[in-house]
C-alpha cells in the first residue's frame, strides 16, 4: 500500500494545499488544533493552557448558538437572535422582551429563562476504536447500526455515571471517528440584557446576510448554581483596544453543519431534491406566518421569533442553493473526487476503498427515494405544532423507556433525558390560534406533497379538511397541562393509549409508517458511514499533516484576519463606525427597517460616533456559530459573531476567503452602547472586569 498512499500524497496536496495554502480554512478540533501551521503562518503558538482557557470560556446554546462566560460570575453573552427562543417565552401583552428589551438592575431582577440549557465542553475522548469493535466485520447496515447504536449509548451512559457530566458520542468524518464530549450543563440560566430588535436586528431582512452592517447583536444571560451566580474560572476579558486591520482572530464556537467532505453523488441530492424542497417549504411557511403576523400586533410577538428563524433561513439555503449551481464549485468538487479516486485505482489493493462511492450513491438513491415520506412523517414537516412534538415525545417516552438503553431511539437514551425532560416539561406559552394556524399550514403541506387520495393522508385527516382537523385536535388535546405531561411521560403506555388525548392518537396514527421510514434512512446512513469511513482511513493515511471534519454542532476553533475584500470593484472597510449606523438611518429616513429607537436618537450626542461597531474577518464559520467570540492572541474578548456575508454562504460546501467573511460586533461598541445608550454602568463595569458589588 505505500505506492497508493505516495500517489495519494501528490494529489491531496496539490488539489488541497495549493488551493488554500494561504487561506484560513478549517473548524479545528480542539484536540487537533493545528499549532504547527499557526506558528508557521502567523508566529503565535497555542500552549495547552491557552486553549483549555478558550475552550472552557466557550459556552454552548443547547437551542442552537454559542456564547461565552465574560465573567467571574456567571455572565454569558450571546446574539440576540440566539437567545430570541429565551426571550419569545417570556413575553406576553405585558411587555415585549424581544422587540422592547430588558435590564436587570439586580440580581433579583434577573429573569429565569423557561428551558434553556448551557453546555460547557470539559473533556474530550477518543473512542473511536470501541465503537467499530462493536460492529462485526459481516454484519449487514441494519445490525450494524443497531450495534452502533448500543456501544454508543452504552459508552455515553458510563460516562455519565462516571462524571455526571453530559456525554455524547459524536460521529466524526462523516463516520471516520467517534469522539466522546463531556459537557458541564447549567439549566438555571437567567437573562440580564437584551437590546430592543430594532438595534439588534438594524437593517432587518434587506441587510441580512449582507456587509456593511451596523447591528448591536448581543444577549447577556448569567448562570446560576444552586442559587446563587455561578463561579466561573475560566471566562474571557474584554479587549479595550478592539482589533486592528490584518490583525489575527480565533472564533471558538459550534458550527452546526457543514458538507464538505460529502461526494458528489450526496451534492447532486442536496442540490436536485433535498434544497429545492426545503426552499419550497421556507416559502410557504414565510407566506402563512407574515399572513398571521399582519392581524394584529399581539399575533406579530407570538409569531416573531419563529418569522426571523423561517426568514433568515430561507435566505442562507438560497445561498447554499446557488453554491450548488455554480458550475465551477461542482467541477472543482468532481475534480478533487475524482483525482483521488483516480489515484486509489491505480493500487490493485485498493478496490474496496474505490467501491465505497458507489456504496455511497447507491445508498443516496434509496434515501432520495425515502425522504419525502421521511420529512413529512418523521421529519414533522406534516405536524407543524408544539402540541403535536410533545405528544410524540409522550407516546414514544412510553414505548421506548422500557427498553435497554443501547436499543432506544438516540433521543431516549439515557445520558439524553435530563436535556429532553427540559424541554418537554418547559412553561413555555402555547397559543391555540397560534398552533392552529402552523398546523393547518402544514396538513396542507402535506395533502400538497402527497395528494388528497393518498391513504396516508386520509388516515390523517379523517375526513375534515386541514382547517378542521386542525383545530378539532389543537382544541381538544390536553397536553398544555405541563403536570398531566409529567404524567402521562411518565406512565405505560397502555395509560397514555386510556388518556385519549386527540394529539396523542394523531401521533400513534402515523408512528409505524414514521418509525419504519426512518429505520430505511438510518440503515442507509450506516451504509454511508460505512464507505466514508474506508475514505477518510486512506485520506488520513495519505495526508498525515491531519485534517478537520465536518461541523457537528461541537466546539471548534476557526483562526483568521481581520480584513476587508474588494466588491464591484469597490474596496469593502474591515469596519464600521457608530457614526455609520446614523448615517445609513439617515439615507432610509430612518423607515423600517433602517429605523432607531427613541434612545438610541436622543442619546447621539454622548457618543463616540467613532467607536467601531460592526468589522469582517476571514474566519471559517458557519450556522451555529452565531454567538461565537472573538478572540485575539492574549486570549481577550474583541468581538461576537453575529453573521456571514452573502458570499460566505458557500461555505457549506467549500471554503473560500476570496470575499467570503465572518461578520461580528465590536467589544468596543457594546461597552459603549451599555454605557451610553442604555444607561447600564453596572453591566458595563462587570464586563469590563470590576467585582460585581
Amino acid at each position: 500500500m505505500k505506492i497508493l498512499f505516495r500517489q495519494m500524497v501528490i494529489v491531496i496536496i496539490f488539489i488541497a494545499v495549493s488551493a488554500s495554502v494561504f487561506a484560513d480554512e478549517g473548524m479545528w478540533l480542539y484536540n487537533d488544533v493545528p499549532a504547527q501551521l499557526l506558528k508557521e503562518r502567523y508566529g503565535f503558538e497555542p500552549t495547552s493552557a491557552w486553549l483549555e482557557h478558550v475552550q472552557k470560556s466557550s459556552v454552548r446554546f443547547n437551542s442552537g448558538g454559542s456564547g461565552s462566560f465574560i465573567s467571574e460570575d456567571g455572565l454569558i453573552i450571546s446574539n440576540h437572535h440566539v437567545g430570541a427562543d429565551a426571550l419569545q417565552k417570556f413575553g406576553d401583552a405585558k411587555h415585549n422582551y424581544y422587540r422592547d428589551g430588558f435590564y436587570a438592575r439586580t440580581l433579583k431582577d434577573e429573569k429565569r429563562c423557561l428551558d434553556l440549557e448551557l453546555n460547557v465542553l470539559m473533556s474530550i475522548e477518543d473512542v473511536t476504536a470501541r465503537v467499530n469493535a462493536a460492529v462485526k466485520p459481516d454484519a449487514n447496515a441494519a445490525d450494524a447500526f443497531a450495534s452502533r447504536r448500543a456501544v454508543m449509548a452504552e459508552i455515553e451512559k458510563e460516562s455519565l455515571d462516571k462524571t455526571g457530566l453530559r456525554s455524547d458520542v459524536v460521529t466524526l468524518y462523516e463516520g471516520g471517528a467517534y469522539h466522546l464530549y463531556r459537557y458541564k450543563k447549567y439549566t438555571d440560566v437567567r437573562l440580564v440584557f437584551a437590546p430592543e430588535q430594532q438595534a439588534a436586528f438594524f437593517g432587518g431582512d434587506p441587510d441580512n446576510f449582507e456587509y456593511p452592517r451596523f447591528d448591536l447583536d448581543i444577549c447577556i444571560f448569567r448562570a446560576y448554581e444552586n442559587g446563587k451566580p455561578a463561579k466561573i474560572e475560566h471566562y474571557l476579558k474584554f479587549s479595550s483596544k478592539g482589533v486592528s486591520d490584518g490583525e489575527l482572530v480565533f472564533v471558538s464556537g459550534n458550527p452546526a453543519n457543514t458538507s464538505r467532505q460529502l461526494t458528489i453523488a450526496e451534492l447532486e441530492y442536496l442540490r436536485d431534491r433535498f434544497l429545492p424542497y426545503v426552499l419550497q417549504r421556507l416559502n410557504s411557511m414565510e407566506v402563512m406566518l407574515t399572513a398571521y403576523s399582519a392581524r394584529s400586533d399581539e399575533n406579530a410577538r407570538r409569531a416573531r421569533e419563529t418569522l426571523f428563524g423561517v426568514q433568515n433561513s430561507r435566505k442562507a439555503r438560497d445561498g447554499m442553493f446557488a453554491g450548488l449551481l455554480d458550475p465551477q464549485l461542482m467541477a472543482q468538487k468532481q475534480a478533487a473526487e475524482q483525482a483521488l479516486k483516480t489515484a486509489i485505482a491505480k493500487d490493485p489493493n485498493a478496490k474496496e476503498v474505490l467501491n465505497s462511492w458507489n456504496l455511497i450513491a447507491d445508498a443516496q438513491q434509496v434515501t432520495s427515494r425515502n425522504a419525502l415520506e421521511y420529512n413529512l412523517l418523521e421529519g414533522s414537516n406534516a405536524f407543524n405544532s408544539t402540541l403535536f412534538n410533545i405528544a410524540r415525545t409522550i407516546l414514544r417516552a412510553a414505548e421506548e423507556k422500557p427498553k435497554p438503553n443501547g436499543e432506544r431511539l438516540r433521543e431516549f437514551r439515557d445520558s439524553n433525558l435530563e436535556s429532553l425532560e427540559l424541554r418537554l416539561f418547559s412553561e413555555e406559552p402555547i397559543y391555540n390560534d397560534f398552533e392552529q394556524v402552523k398546523l393547518t399550514d402544514s396538513l396542507a403541506w402535506l395533502v400538497k406533497q402527497l395528494g388528497y387520495s393518498n391513504p396516508v393522508v386520509q388516515k390523517i385527516l379523517a375526513g375534515r379538511s386541514p382547517q378542521e382537523r386542525a383545530a378539532e385536535l389543537v382544541l381538544a388535546t390536553k397536553l398544555k397541562d405541563v403536570s398531566l405531561r409529567k404524567k402521562l411521560y411518565a406512565a405505560a403506555p397502555a395509560d397514555v393509549q386510556a388518556a385519549n388525548d386527540p394529539m396523542i392518537e394523531l401521533a400513534r396514527l402515523v408512528d409505524q409508517e414514521a418509525r419504519a421510514v426512518r429505520k430505511i434512512i438510518e440503515t442507509q446512513d450506516e451504509i454511508k458511514r460505512q464507505a466514508h469511513a474506508k475514505i477518510t482511513r486512506a485520506r488520513f493515511a495519505a495526508e498525515k499533516t491531519g485534517s478537520y471534519p465536518d461541523a457537528t454542532f461541537t466546539l471548534r476553533l476557526a483562526f483568521g484576519t481581520v480584513k476587508g475584500y474588494q466588491e464591484n470593484g469597490q474596496a469593502i472597510p474591515f469596519q464600521t463606525t457608530i457614526a455609520g449606523l446614523y448615517e445609513r438611518a439617515a439615507s432610509h429616513n430612518y423607515k423600517p427597517p433602517f429605523d432607531l429607537s427613541k434612545q438610541w436618537l436622543d442619546r447621539k450626542n454622548k457618543l463616540n460616533l467613532k467607536t467601531p461597531l460592526n468589522f469582517v474577518s476571514t474566519a471559517d464559520i458557519i450556522g451555529g456559530n452565531s454567538g461565537s467570540p472573538v478572540i485575539n492572541r492574549a486570549g481577550e474578548f474583541v468581538g461576537i459573531i453575529f453573521d456571514g456575508n452573502i458570499q460566505s454562504l458557500v461555505l457549506d460546501f467549500a471554503f473560500t476567503d476570496v470575499q467570503a467573511r465572518a461578520v461580528s460586533v465590536n467589544c468596543q461598541a457594546i461597552i459603549e452602547g451599555l454605557r451610553k445608550v442604555y444607561n447600564v454602568p453596572g453591566l458595563a463595569d462587570e464586563i469590563a472586569g470590576k467585582k460585581r458589588p
